[in-house]
């Protein structure tokens, strides 16, 4: 039986134009790939309404699982909740549990709830809160889509909180080869066992090092026995 599936929507202009670096996709790569669901697709987009609902249309149509980070902070330009509440035709306005949480960690701070702050705690129609132990305002999922903070921090924490309610599959497993010849001297090997083990995924990474070439190749599967197959083939060709 195939494992569960995953997309990412990484929202953000600062992504895109360069000016901040993103690091939760290799995050929650990693945490899925460990729990067998596996991210097939990810997408970087800026902050339009259009481009981020057609977004999350389209996701949440193929994949099993969608996982969005960014845009649901105060300020004017967080209008990612907004967009999921369109992309799923749902009401959104401040909700109760998610001000009482707020209200009591400002207070807790002596900050005022002030109108930007409040902005957290709109939530679309019939969304369920994802907790944020870092800096309390919640995310939420609506459907099959899950809407995370942007910053690193607090986007690992709300991983954390979803990660146990998913059904996952069989974790997948990797094993890495360094082979030193050119990928011109690997590829006819390297396809013969690819063309032979058709449930594994094999990559060949190449590098150059004090003038001399080679590849490292990495296989990846479910089934550890048939890795170490590929492996000892890999091994044979290029001892």
């Amino acid at each position: 039986m195939p494992n569960p599936t995953a997309a990412m929507i990484v929202i953000g202009d600062e992504i895109l134009s360069g000016r901040t670096r993103d690091s939760n996709m290799h995050h929650l790569a990693g945490q899925l790939t460990s729990v067998g669901i596996d991210l097939k697709e990810v997408r970087v987009v800026g902050d339009e309404h259009g481009t981020i609902i057609a977004a999350v249309q389209e996701l949440a149509r193929v994949y099993d699982s969608v996982f969005t980070s960014g845009g649901i902070g105060p300020t004017h330009d967080d209008i990612t909740a907004d967009c999921i509440a369109a992309a799923f035709g749902r009401d959104i306005d401040v909700r109760d549990d998610a001000r009482a949480l707020l209200a009591a960690h400002y207070e807790k701070s002596g900050s005022d709830l002030n109108a930007a702050r409040l902005r957290m705690a709109r939530i679309p129609e019939g969304a369920i809160l994802i907790e944020n132990p870092v800096s309390v305002a919640p995310g939420f999922q609506l459907e099959n889509v899950y809407v995370m903070a942007g910053v690193p921090a607090v986007f690992e924490a709300m991983v954390a909180s979803v990660l146990p309610t998913l059904t996952g599959g069989a974790p997948l497993i990797s094993s890495t080869l360094r082979i030193e010849r050119g990928e011109g001297d690997i590829a006819g090997p390297l396809g013969q066992v690819a063309k032979d083990h058709p449930l594994l995924a094999i990559g060949s990474y190449p590098f150059q090092k004090d003038g001399k070439y080679g590849a490292h190749v990495v296989i990846r599967g479910n089934d550890q026995s048939e890795i170490d197959v590929a492996v000892q083939k890999l091994q044979a060709a290029f001892p």
